[in-house]
């Protein structure tokens, strides 16, 4: 086995469409150093640390090519490490657990490809290439559909014929890591898990689901990520016959464009899909656009808080859903009707604990911590 098992340094790697984000841990899960590459195919711009510089890097494998030099200028060789952690967007109905990356495992991620085509073919390429130049270093894929895979299959099915089932059309759900994440860190600062949670994934892309004894039972995404709220660039729910006509009077390729990269806060808004930059505006537009995205999460929350038959905590998470105190509070103030209450002074701050002593129902912001549920996952396999 590659590296040195009693230093036991993790690479993290989340390889998307026009990024790749790094993150190597020590073995206690302390965070050693950050980086990647963003703009890909563009104006790329090389992160690691405090570095920042432009590079060339049409597509993801010069990225990772850089990452790599990158990270072994600052120390960290392939040999130093135990182990290398991925997310991988969707494991399709079969892969849930994290996997050792073996033959097998690539196998089936390469045929959830179609489920995740922005995602699933860039997280393969980082794992061939890393079993080429590292052939003796373990690799191991983490799901970020698989903390949803045991909601009830009444959650999980449409309405449609078993066929269709069968071929895969079924909710997935999406943002696994990061609520699985939530779930660790929230019993370490309450205590005691809350039974029933409604958590907020709130950034470009956003999603919330009801979180029932640790475990997800319902949640907004769907077939892909992006049914549920209404997001930075995707549409959110959307009644299929209008996706229908979309697609007779566009093209699929068309309504594909328009759902997933220029609806959502960009559609509303005229083109601002940053919530920052939303907040800042006085254009009506913006402010329409904002109370979408609220009133949509309300919605979908109240649907969720049915699923749990009632609410002990709401947990907030993502870019938006960490620093944004007014996306909060109308959030807030809208399930006041199911017992939530919060101090506006916690919350301006971006508080951890956002509800006051007494509360029936809690309220917090938690960071987004994929990466190293990641880690940990991928050390926990490596040391079984």
């Amino acid at each position: 086995m590659m590296g040195d098992p009693a230093r036991g340094d993790v690479l993290v790697l989340n390889v998307g469409s026009s990024s790749i984000k790094c993150v190597v841990f020590d073995a206690a899960l302390h965070e050693v150093l950050r980086g990647g590459v963003d703009g890909i195919g563009q104006q790329a711009v090389l992160r690691m640390g405090v570095l920042r510089q432009p590079v060339t890097a049409p597509d993801q494998g010069a990225a990772l090519s850089l990452v790599l030099d990158s990270l072994e200028a600052q120390g960290v060789a392939l040999t130093s490490l135990r182990v290398t952690g991925h997310r991988v967007v969707h494991g399709g109905p079969n892969l849930a657990d994290p996997l050792l990356v073996t033959p097998e495992v690539r196998a089936e991620i390469d045929r959830c490809a179609p489920l995740a085509p922005l995602h699933n073919p860039h997280n393969l390429a980082a794992m061939e290439a890393l079993a080429t130049q590292a052939p003796g270093l373990p690799q191991v894929a983490c799901f970020d559909t698989g903390f949803h895979a045991n909601c009830p299959e009444v959650a999980q099915r449409y309405a449609l014929p078993p066929d269709c089932a069968e071929a895969g059309i079924r909710r997935y759900g999406f943002h696994g890591l990061s609520y699985a994440g939530i779930v660790t860190r929230l019993e370490a600062l309450a205590g005691v898990l809350p039974e029933r949670v409604l958590a907020f994934h709130l950034g470009n892309g956003a999603s919330a689901c009801a979180i029932l004894r640790g475990r997800s039972v319902a949640t907004t995404m769907g077939y892909s990520p992006t049914d549920g709220l209404t997001m930075g660039t995707r549409s959110g729910s959307i009644d299929p016959n209008a996706v229908l006509r979309l697609a007779g009077e566009r093209g699929v390729e068309g309504a594909r464009d328009l759902l997933n990269n220029r609806a959502g806060l960009a559609g509303l808004s005229g083109g601002i899909s940053d919530m920052r930059a939303l907040e800042e505006s006085d254009a009506s537009d913006a402010a329409f656009a904002i109370a979408h995205f609220t009133y949509w999460a309300r919605r979908h929350g109240g649907s969720l808080i049915a699923a749990m038959q009632g609410l002990d905590a709401v947990v907030f998470t993502g870019g938006i859903g960490e620093n944004s105190a007014r996306i909060r509070a109308e959030i807030l103030d809208g399930l006041g009707w199911a017992g939530v209450c919060y101090e506006a002074d916690k919350n301006a701050r971006n508080a951890p604990r956002l509800h006051g002593d007494g509360s029936a129902v809690t309220a917090w912001v938690l960071p987004a911590e994929e990466e190293r549920v990641i880690a940990r996952a991928a050390l926990d396999l490596v040391q079984a």
